[in-house]
Order: C-alpha cells, then structure tokens, then sequence
C-alpha cells in the first residue's frame, strides 16, 4: 500500500495526539494523588478511604472521627540539610549577636556561627531546642516572632534546590491531604517543631489552619505594650516537646480524639503511630523512607536529622505499617518537577 505524504496525514496524527491529551487530563481528574505511582502505598490509602466513607460497609467512620495527623519535617516537607526552622534560626542568630555578643563563644551558638557544615550537621535536637529558645523564639512578642518568620519566608532558599522553603512540600503529600479533606477527614500537622513558626505557613503551603498545628511550644506570659495594648511574649521556658512520646500526649491536649491515620517519617513518629494503630476501628499508619538521593536525599539510621533506625523499619514490618519509598512510590516530588 502507498504510504500518504505526511501532508495528509497531519490531521489524523492531530487528531490521535488530541485524544491521548484529553485521555490524560482524565485521568488526572480521576486520580486522586495522580504524584503517586500505583503500588501498596498508594493502593492502601485509596482503599483506607474507600472503606472508611462507605457508608454501607463495616469499616464505615462518622465524618466527626475522621482524624488525620501528619508530621511535617521530612513527611510533608524537606527537613535535609536541617530542619527549615533550625535554618531559620540559624539565620537569625547572625542578627541577635549584635545584642548578645557574648553568645558567639558559648556552644551551641559558637558551632553555629563557625560556618562549620560537618560540625552543625552533628548539633543534637537539644542544641537546637536552645538556639531556638535563647535567640529566636523568646523575649518577644508574638506578633514580632510571627513577622520575624514571614520575613524569613520571603526571602530564604534552601542551599540545594535554591527554592522558597514554602515551594518544598512534597506534592504526593499535597494531594494525600486534598483527597483526605474532599472525603470528610479533618487534617492536622502534628510536629516537632515549633508551632508558632509552622502556623505562620501551613495554611498558605498544606491547606491547614493555625488551629490544626500541633507542634512544640514555648510558655508566653500576658502582658501589655507600651499602648496598653494586650499582648503575649514568648519566653525561655519550654511549654513541651511534641515528639516521640509527646506526640500522642499533644494530640490528646489539642484534638482530643485519636487519628485514624497517621503519617510519619522518623523514629520520633514511632508512639504517634502506635497511638493510632491502638484504637478501635479502622486504621492506616504510613512512613516515608528517604531513598532517593538524586530527586532529594538518601538518609536513615545514621542521619541526625530524621532518622529512621533499622529497629523502627523492623517495628514498621513487623505491625505491617506501610512504608513509602520515596524513589519509588513517587512519581514526583515537588509540584515545580
């Protein structure tokens, strides 16, 4: 058969080019995390919703007991080569030296201001408890530290991807919680760190309010502005810890309902999850491994920055957790891929 000049056949290859098009955005209104590749983790999410608003089915929950927790650094956002709010600080310790001079000669704050990647790598969370309470996060007001973070916001870029830190959300993770929020489940970042920092973005960056970040807190102290105007200033003490074990406590203090769906990625998730596998009902817990070295980073048990021990994947195993490969349960990242 003679072969038609490509001069015909144009139309046919644009119409062909056409429908695989519309077929494509189909099939992205149709899938929900259309970040993920089809595998168990994306599978057990789909199916945990399913089951969990079939309102004919065993496994059906009330809309009012749809609680979803999500840890942040390293399971919503990037947390390598620090965690976002250390970086913060470590930026702004630069400018409280000139009030506290002093400070550049005492450890932690004189690591920090060495320059000294390695060393800073190796700062306990401790450490960073203390910067962050002694320069960043006391002796002012409120609405000053909140400002403080905003501006940092706007003008801050990770030192690999050179990209806000509001702009390194992990998409996959994005859309969990968009397809969690359209079918009556109630979201909630539950972190480590700070809770007024976080509250200044979570909205903006994740599509959850102030009054769902659960995070670490400093006590404030009520008081007035040189107007009389009623305010509240941070202070030095520490208020508690939302990690480990003080996860599930804060959840209690703050939601008052147990998650029936928890998403972590480090051994300081490890009780949040085991406080959502104990309850009655159905349940879903999910880690996300770090794995993929060229998209992101490749870290685990020796990492001091989320680290995610050969114990705690074998705990994950053992309770048939799921655990999210990065390199291979993504298909992107970031949105900007």
């Amino acid at each position: 058969m003679k072969r038609l000049p490509l001069r015909h056949r144009l139309p046919r290859i644009a119409a062909i080019a056409a429908l695989w098009i519309v077929a494509a955005a189909a099939q992205a209104q149709t899938d929900p995390l259309p970040s993920w590749n089809d595998g168990p983790a994306k599978r057990a999410i789909v199916a945990f919703v399913k089951d969990t608003t079939d309102k004919a089915g065993p496994k059906y929950v009330a809309p009012e007991a749809r609680i979803a927790a999500f840890d942040q650094d390293g399971t919503t956002w990037v947390e390598q080569p620090n965690y976002g709010e250390a970086m913060f600080a470590f930026d702004q310790l630069a400018v409280e030296l000139d009030k506290h001079p002093r400070l550049k000669y005492i450890e932690p704050f004189k690591t920090v201001m060495s320059g000294n990647q390695a060393a800073i790598a190796k700062l306990t969370n401790e450490d960073l408890l203390k910067i962050a309470a002694a320069i960043t996060h006391s002796g002012m007001t409120v609405p000053q530290f909140q400002q403080n973070v905003k501006d940092w916001l706007a003008s801050a870029k990770h030192p690999r991807f050179h990209r806000p830190y509001t702009e390194l959300a992990y998409q996959p993770m994005l859309e969990a919680m968009q397809y969690l929020r359209a079918n009556g489940f109630k979201t909630y970042i539950v972190t480590g760190g700070g809770q007024d920092f976080v509250r200044e973005y979570a909205q903006q960056v994740y599509g959850v309010p102030p009054e769902q970040i659960v995070g670490s807190a400093a006590d404030t102290t009520f008081g007035y502005d040189k107007d009389g105007k009623a305010v509240l200033t941070k202070t030095h003490k520490t208020l508690f810890v939302d990690d480990k074990a003080g996860k599930p406590l804060a959840i209690h203090l703050v939601i008052g309902a147990r998650p029936i769906i928890a998403f972590g990625n480090s051994d300081g998730d490890q009780q949040m999850l085991e406080y959502t596998e104990a309850g009655d009902g159905p349940h879903l817990m999910l880690l996300v491994h770090h794995d993929d070295a060229t998209r992101e980073y490749a870290y685990g048990p020796a990492s001091k920055v989320g680290t995610f021990s050969e114990a705690m994947h074998a705990e994950a195993t053992k309770r048939g957790w799921t655990v999210i490969s990065m390199k291979n349960d993504w298909n992107r990242i970031f949105s900007w891929e």
